[in-house]
């Protein structure tokens, strides 16, 4: 299912073989929350794009439209005509941002929706269920993600409750997908390392559940208030103690730097909102940096985002008619800088890949990471 191409240093670079294709890693997969990327982009603008993997979110279509009815669509590939892998996170991270709203119990997590108010349960076998309903390619283990500042008691005792519910998620998976009814039955579950920024604590909850004999694991909490050379001490301590033979996922992570960063570290897939989030506001990335096309300098400016870019937006329009677009409010202003942003970051872990095929991925960061300084976001 997962075979190691590769390596460099702790670099890895592999393919994992799922129901739904090949995944070559390393890999960002593109954020889509409720089933769809925020901008105005279609499932067949992320095959033209270089998309590898949707991700999508089990609180959020949980509460709308339902996975009872997504089950009844015949799961989040059909519902959303994508026939490539589907990553579900758990629903945990958003269960848990919403501090003021929730009751963390053994069991489970009682919270208000975040939509009209109503009261929900969801716990480690709600979530497996909620995903196996949505029948996505991988599903994410229901876990706390604790803050980053909280103190080190706290953390440990939910760094512990996180290792209960991961068993009790994969009993449930276990038993899910030996049901007829269920559409997926080859789900793959991942399981989510946490401790903060508590070195300790995370290698003993890395030890934990490396045992469990999981088809991926994931290094969750993280960017979420610490630096980035944190983050980063955190991932050079807890991933040499994860199996080296399953991928690692790291979550919500990041900046081109940082997963290039991530990468060096042994680190196989990357999602993040940065780059639509960035493009409905009309920032673009390039390997010189980052450009804000709202600024005055791009009123006549005739050349694209990027030149040599193969996008649907650098293809066709200039930087000049993007940025009317954007000033004007017109939609498709913010479609083009999304699907800009996204082929740059698909593109990047295609050329990550093709580096480490070569065996010339050290060098290739140092350039990438020095171009990146010639424009101050």
């Amino acid at each position: 299912m997962y075979k190691i191409l590769s390596e460099e240093g702790r670099a890895k670079r592999a393919r994992m073989d799922t129901v739904h294709g090949v995944i070559q890693t390393p890999v960002f997969m593109n954020v889509g929350t409720a089933a769809a990327i925020k901008g105005a982009v279609s499932t067949m603008d992320l095959q033209q794009i270089k998309t590898q993997v949707e991700l999508s979110n089990t609180y959020h279509l949980h509460v709308r439209p339902g996975d009872e009815v997504v089950k009844k669509m015949g799961g989040l590939h059909k519902f959303m005509v994508w026939d490539k892998p589907i990553l579900t996170d758990s629903g945990g991270f958003q269960v848990f941002s919403l501090a003021g709203l929730r009751r963390i119990k053994e069991e489970g997590v009682y919270f208000n929706s975040h939509i009209d108010g109503k009261k929900i349960f969801m716990g480690p076998e709600e979530s497996m269920q909620i995903q196996s309903n949505l029948a996505s390619t991988i599903a994410m283990a229901f876990d706390e993600c604790p803050s980053s500042v909280a103190d080190r008691s706290y953390v440990q005792a939910s760094v512990d409750r996180t290792a209960r519910w991961l068993q009790r998620c994969k009993d449930k998976m276990t038993w899910l997908n030996r049901q007829k009814d269920t559409i997926n039955r080859h789900q793959l579950l991942f399981g989510i390392n946490q401790g903060a920024i508590y070195p300790d604590i995370r290698i003993e909850h890395a030890k934990r559940i490396r045992e469990m004999d999981l088809d991926g694991y994931a290094v969750g909490g993280l960017a979420v208030g610490e630096s980035h050379e944190e983050m980063y001490h955190i991932l050079d301590e807890v991933v040499p103690y994860l199996p080296k033979d399953k991928p690692v996922y790291l979550m919500g992570v990041g900046t081109p730097a940082n997963i290039l960063e991530g990468v060096e570290r042994g680190v196989d897939f990357f999602d993040c909102v940065y780059p639509s989030r960035n493009g409905r506001h009309g920032h673009v990335y390039t390997n010189q940096g980052k450009l804000n096309l709202f600024n005055a300098k791009f009123e006549l400016d005739a050349r694209p985002i990027e030149e040599g870019c193969q996008c649907p937006a650098c293809q066709h329009y200039s930087r000049a008619y993007i940025r009317h677009l954007l000033k004007a409010k017109e939609m498709l202003g913010m479609r083009l800088c999304v699907l800009h942003n996204l082929y740059f970051y698909n593109t990047m872990m295609e050329e990550i890949r093709d580096a480490l095929d070569e065996g010339r991925f050290a060098s290739y960061k140092r350039n990438k990471l020095e171009g990146f300084r010639e424009i101050q976001p």
